[in-house]
This record gives C-alpha cells, sequence and structure tokens, in this order.
C-alpha cells in the first residue's frame, strides 16, 4: 500500500522538516506486522513528495489467531496490500510528530496552510466514489477517485478499490490526520481489537474538523467497526444535543472484539473495581493517577469515602478537561474544593506536587511508553515518590491469541508500544521491587484462561524499605 505526500510550497523541500524526514535518505520504521518505508521520489525547490510504503508481512498475519476464521479466509484477502488500518498505524509510528502538528526547526510552517497533495493506493472504498467524495470534499479537498480493476470487476461486480488524489491548502497535520481517521472508515473494518480507548483517538485525531462533518455519525460508527456502545459515548463527546437514547444497545456483530461479548460487566469495569478494591484494601488515604486520562478512576475513587485526597496527572490538556467535566470540579454537587486536583505532568519527570501521596496508580499506562523511557517511570515513582503502595495494570499478551479479530503480533491499541506476557510482567515486577524495596503480588483480571491467563494483569507493590 502506498500514500505520498506533495507540496509545491518555495522552497519545497522544506516539507523534509515537517516530516521530520531527511529527502536524501531511506527512512525505515520497524511494525508489528511488518515495515515502513519513507523516501522522496522528488525533491527540489519548485515541488517535493514524501512516499510513505507499507510492506505487511501476509504471513506472519495468519500465525496465531486473525479477525478471519477460515483457512482460505486466513490467506485470500487483501491485508497486506490495500490501505487500511494497518496504513493509519505506520502513520502515528512514522510521522508521529508531523501528525502533531510539530516541528523543531519550521513551526511557523507547521502552523501555516500550505499547497497539498495526496495519493493513496489502492484504497478500499466500500461505498464507492460517492461516499470518498462525502468524506473529503466537505474538508475542502479537491477529490479525484479512480477506480482499481479487481477479480471482483472481472467478475461483472463493480471494484470497490479506487486510487485517491487530493489536492487542497491545509496544515500538513491536518492531511495526515483526515486520511488517518477516513482511510478504515472507507476500509469499513480495523485489524486491532477495538476498546473504550479508541474513542479518545478518534477526539484527539478528529478535534477540530470531525464534530461539524456533515458524515460525522457514519464516520464514528465506522470508525469504532460498529460498537454501538462507543459510538454513542463519541457522539456524547462530540455532540451531546444529538445523541439517542436507543443508541446505546452494543453492538452484536460477529467479530466485533472482546467487549461486544463482555456481558454483564465489561474488561474496563472489572479492571477499576479491582483497582479500586486493591487501594481500599491497603488503608491509602490518599491516591495519585498517573496517566488519569478523563478521570475513570478518579470518578469511582471519589465516591469512597475513605480517600481523602486525589490526584489525577496527564500528559495530554484534552483529557484533563474531560476529566474536570466528569468530575464535576467547580460544579454544584462535585467534589469539595481540595479533594480532587488535575495536574498536567508525566509519570516520567519529578513532579513535587504529587509526592507524598500514600499510593499511586497507574492503570495500563506503562505499554504506552517507550521501553527505554520505563526506567525514567520507575526512577520518578519507585525511587523518588516513593508512595507505600504501587498499582500497576497492563495487558496481558499471552491473551491476544484469544480476540478473534486481533491479528498475529499486532497490539490492541496502535498507541501500545509493547504488550507483555505474564513471564515478561513477572520479571520486570520482581527486578523493580528489588531494586526499588518493593514486594508485589500478581493478579488476574478477567476472564481467566486456563493457558493464556486473564487479559488484563494487575501488580500491587508495597514497599518494605525506607
Amino acid at each position: 500500500m502506498y500514500l505520498s505526500v506533495a507540496t509545491t510550497h518555495r522552497p519545497a523541500t522544506d516539507l523534509g522538516y515537517l516530516l521530520h524526514k531527511h529527502p536524501d535518505r531511506l527512512h525505515e520504521t520497524e511494525l508489528p506486522f511488518g515495515k515502513a518505508l519513507v523516501f522522496y521520489p522528488e525533491a527540489n525547490e519548485a515541488r517535493c513528495e514524501a512516499a510513505l510504503v507499507l510492506d505487511v508481512d501476509p504471513i506472519g498475519l495468519v500465525r496465531g489467531k486473525g479477525r478471519s476464521e477460515g483457512l482460505l479466509d486466513q490467506y485470500v484477502n487483501d491485508r497486506p496490500y490495500a490501505a487500511s488500518s494497518f496504513l493509519s498505524v505506520a502513520l502515528t509510528r512514522a510521522l508521529r510528530t508531523a501528525m502533531s502538528g510539530s516541528s523543531r526547526d519550521r513551526q511557523a510552517l507547521a502552523e501555516t496552510e500550505i499547497p497539498l497533495e495526496a495519493v493513496v493506493t489502492p484504497l478500499p472504498a466500500r461505498g464507492g466514489e460517492a461516499l470518498v467524495r462525502a468524506l473529503f470534499e466537505p474538508l475542502g479537498w479537491a477529490t479525484t477517485v479512480e477506480p482499481i480493476e479487481d477479480v471482483g470487476a472481472q467478475a461483472g461486480r463493480a471494484s470497490h478499490y479506487v486510487t485517491l488524489k487530493l489536492a487542497g491548502a491545509a496544515r500538513l497535520s491536518a492531511l495526515l490526520n483526515h486520511l488517518y481517521v477516513l482511510i478504515p472508515v472507507l476500509d469499513d473494518d480495523k485489524h486491532y481489537w477495538v476498546g473504550e480507548d479508541e474513542v479518545a483517538k478518534l477526539l484527539r485525531r478528529g478535534e477540530g474538523w470531525l464534530e461539524s462533518h456533515p458524515a460525522r455519525d457514519l464516520i464514528v460508527l465506522r470508525y469504532l467497526i460498529h460498537r454501538k456502545a462507543l459510538a454513542r459515548e463519541a457522539l456524547a463527546r462530540l455532540a451531546p444535543e444529538t445523541v439517542q437514547e436507543d443508541a446505546v444497545e452494543p453492538a452484536a456483530r460477529p467479530g466485533a472484539g472482546e467487549d461486544a461479548l463482555e456481558t454483564p460487566l465489561r474488561l474496563n469495569d472489572e479492571r477499576m473495581l479491582a483497582v479500586v478494591e486493591a487501594l481500599r484494601a491497603s488503608g491509602a488515604r490518599s491516591v495519585v493517577d498517573l496517566g488519569c486520562g478523563e478521570g475513570k478512576l478518579l470518578q469511582k475513587l471519589v465516591r469512597e469515602r475513605w480517600v481523602e485526597r486525589l490526584i489525577g496527572v496527564d500528559p495530554a490538556a484534552r483529557e484533563l478537561e474531560w476529566a474536570t467535566k466528569r468530575l464535576k470540579l467547580r460544579e454544584a454537587g462535585g467534589p469539595p474544593e481540595g479533594r480532587v486536583m488535575l495536574l498536567h505532568g508525566s509519570a516520567t519527570y519529578r513532579d513535587r506536587r504529587w509526592e507524598g501521596v500514600d499510593a499511586a496508580a497507574l492503570v495500563e499506562v506503562i505499554e504506552h511508553l517507550d521501553e527505554d523511557r520505563l526506567p525514567a517511570l520507575e526512577q520518578v515513582v519507585f525511587g523518588v515518590a516513593r508512595p507505600e503502595i504501587v498499582v500497576v495494570t497492563t495487558p496481558n499478551a499471552d491473551y491476544n491469541a484469544l480476540f478473534p479479530n486481533l491479528a498475529a503480533a499486532a497490539f490492541r491499541h496502535p498507541d501500545h508500544h509493547f504488550e507483555w506476557s505474564r513471564a515478561q510482567f513477572r520479571a520486570w515486577v520482581d527486578r523493580v521491587g528489588e531494586t526499588y524495596g518493593y514486594t508485589a503480588e500478581l493478579s488476574p483480571i478477567g476472564k481467566l484462561d486456563e493457558a493464556l491467563g486473564a487479559p488484563t494483569q494487575m501488580a500491587v507493590f508495597r514497599r518494605t524499605a525506607q
């Protein structure tokens, strides 16, 4: 699958500064399912074009369980070749900084609308040319759709593969985020497990354009692979007045992922309850939630009378805004002034504002860090702050084989930088405990498989040394 982005802004080679990729070199990014290659077919002062080619390993995709159920389906499919959620993941890995709108050397240019052209091919367009235009033209893109003949077309059926060409003036980050969201929408599928954290990703990538898009509801529903409960949550945050109460029923389509089958209690609910119970049993009176996101754990803890002081820390200001609304801070009916404090910060940097708490929680946080950043987190949390109790949860990679719509070697979420097996988690827990003077108890969370364990693994660290 192939994506190219070009500009005629002068000097056009400034595109290299925006993409953080030098035009004279080939750039390679390893992915769980293959590799992404970025290179420049053309680079001069008048026009510069960067291409991202995704090389997916088709054999690796069928090792273990994937979304397909039949042997033939596993090998005869377009996943390694057609633009899909694989390409969206590659964008976040290979062009993450460009997508954020940051440029160390050309920040003013990153914030400027410049002439841009983009080509994506082959692109599955389930909905045809009309849908392609309905998605991109309201965003200001001049859209060209060229059908690609396939086996179905030769048999008399219309092909749903196209080459998409876009042209217009926009910030580069806007173009990349439009493609990130709308490519899997056109494919109407995803290769990885979709859960509640995917809602936050959609809102972040759709910020500033999705809420007013005329096809907003369709985009949300398809992006979340027809998970109606998740779609309703996303729409409630985008446009609360449009959400209908009859839209809350969870999708039950085959292969929709674990959440669709988790009744009556979803995995995230079980995880939160387990963490709350561990904190309650610890006797802690003050708790910091590191990587608190939109405040789901804090919302549960604020109802607990034993908690005297709560602190939420997150590096995303938008998530803290949602946490403020969820917790009704400084509103009638909200917690007393001073009981809950939200801080913009990171668990990898020392922050005296939350040091001295009795307990810290890291719920589904560590897997979002590069592994080489873990020592910094360990030093800050266990070495400097040193709370009496630290509760850590993370996915159990062993269990991934049981998710029917998760490709082999893929992570549950594209923002995960690693996922540990039970043995790897145990080794990390033991090393941290020995290094910093903690003992730890491990517990499974969720439905327990005899061979593969539970979907989530939790460690409760207790400090033994001063």
